[in-house]
C-alpha cells in the first residue's frame, strides 16, 4: 500500500498543505477506530485547496472530513485522498448581527464568539460536537434548533476550485441532511443572530451544557447520534424498546446512559461498531417495523 500511496501522491498537484501517505485518520476521529487513508491532505488555506481542487486528476476519489464527531471509518480504510480542513479555515469574526466562521471552526466555537458579541440564536451550537462544514452538510440541530434556522450564506468550492454562494434556500435544508452537491466542499459559513442579553445567552448555554453531561456518554469514545429520530419517534427510545441498551459486540457497546450513542470502550473495530450498529437497526426493525436511518457518516471500505 505504500507504493500505491506514493504513486497516487505523485499524480497530485504541487500544495502548500502537506501529504501524507498511510495517514491513521482513527486519531482524528472521536471513535479512534478505522483503518487508515490512502492519502491525508491537509489544505494550508482556502487558496492552496482550490489550486489543489483545480490540479486534481478526476478520477482520484476525494473524502471530506472535519472534527471527526459524527464520522465512523470502515477497516479497509479509505482509497484516495481524505481532506481535512485545518488552521486556514478556523477564523471567526462578528460583522454586525452576523458571524462569519471557517468551515474548521468548531460549533461550540461558534457560539462562544455569538455570546462575545452578544448575539441570541446561535445558543444551540453548544450542544453540537462538531465544526461547521460538517454542520452545513447535514444540517446539523440540538435543543430545537438547526443550522437552517442561522445561516445566512455558505461559500464552498466547486470541482474546478471556483467558490460557490449558497444562499439558505440553495441549501435544501431537511432533517439532518442537505441537498448540496457531494462535490462541493464548504469552506465558510454566514450566520445571523439577533441582539440579546449576553447573562441570558450565556445561562441558556450553561444549561445546554449540563443538559449533555448528564444525559449523554461525552467523555466516552463515542460518534454522537447513532440514528435519526424517524418521524413521530425518537431513535433512543425504539433502541431501548428493542431490548439494545448495552447490547455489545467486543469493545463496541451501546451506551447505557443514552442508548442512540456507540462507545469504543478501547479496542473495537471500526466494522465491529459498524456491526454493533446494524445489529441494532435489524432488532428494532423486528420489534417496531421501522428502520433506523445511521447519521453517523460512514466511510472506506470493509
Amino acid at each position: 500500500m505504500q507504493t500505491a500511496a506514493s504513486d497516487l501522491i505523485a499524480r497530485l498537484p504541487r500544495a502548500r498543505g502537506p501529504y501524507q501517505p498511510n495517514a491513521a485518520i482513527k486519531d482524528l476521529t472521536w471513535f479512534r477506530a478505522g483503518g487508515p487513508a490512502e492519502v491525508l491532505y491537509i489544505p494550508s488555506d482556502a487558496d492552496d485547496l482550490a489550486a489543489f481542487r483545480k490540479g486534481v486528476p478526476t478520477d482520484v476519489p476525494l473524502t471530506v472530513i472535519g472534527v471527526g464527531s459524527n464520522l465512523l471509518v470502515r477497516d479497509g480504510g479509505v482509497d484516495g485522498v481524505v481532506i481535512r480542513l485545518g488552521r486556514g479555515f478556523m477564523n471567526v469574526s462578528a460583522e454586525g448581527h452576523r458571524l462569519r466562521a471557517g468551515a474548521a471552526v468548531l460549533d461550540v466555537a461558534v457560539s462562544k464568539a455569538a455570546l462575545d458579541a452578544g448575539l441570541t440564536g446561535l445558543e444551540f451550537m453548544r450542544g453540537i460536537p462538531g465544526a461547521v462544514g460538517g454542520g452545513l452538510r447535514m444540517n446539523a440541530g440540538a435543543y430545537g434548533r438547526e443550522f437552517k434556522d442561522v445561516l445566512v450564506e455558505a461559500i464552498a468550492l466547486n470541482r474546478n476550485g471556483e467558490r460557490v454562494r449558497l444562499s439558505n434556500a440553495d441549501m435544501g435544508f431537511q432533517y439532518r441532511r442537505s441537498n448540496v452537491p457531494a462535490d462541493l466542499i464548504f469552506i465558510e459559513a454566514v450566520f445571523e443572530g439577533t441582539t440579546g442579553d449576553k447573562a441570558a445567552i450565556e445561562a441558556r448555554m450553561n444549561e445546554i451544557t449540563d443538559a449533555r453531561a448528564s444525559t449523554q456518554p461525552i467523555k466516552s469514545r463515542t460518534g454522537g447520534s447513532t440514528f435519526k429520530n424517524p418521524p413521530g419517534e425518537k431513535a433512543w427510545q425504539l433502541v431501548d424498546r428493542a431490548g439494545c441498551r448495552g447490547l455489545r459486540r467486543g469493545d463496541a457497546e451501546v451506551s447505557t446512559m443514552h442508548c442512540n450513542f456507540l462507545i469504543n470502550h478501547g479496542r473495537a473495530s471500526g466494522n465491529e461498531i459498524e456491526d454493533l450498529g446494524e445489529e441494532v437497526r435489524a432488532k428494532v426493525k423486528a420489534a417496531t417495523g421501522i428502520e433506523l436511518e445511521w447519521e453517523i457518516k460512514r466511510i472506506g471500505k470493509r
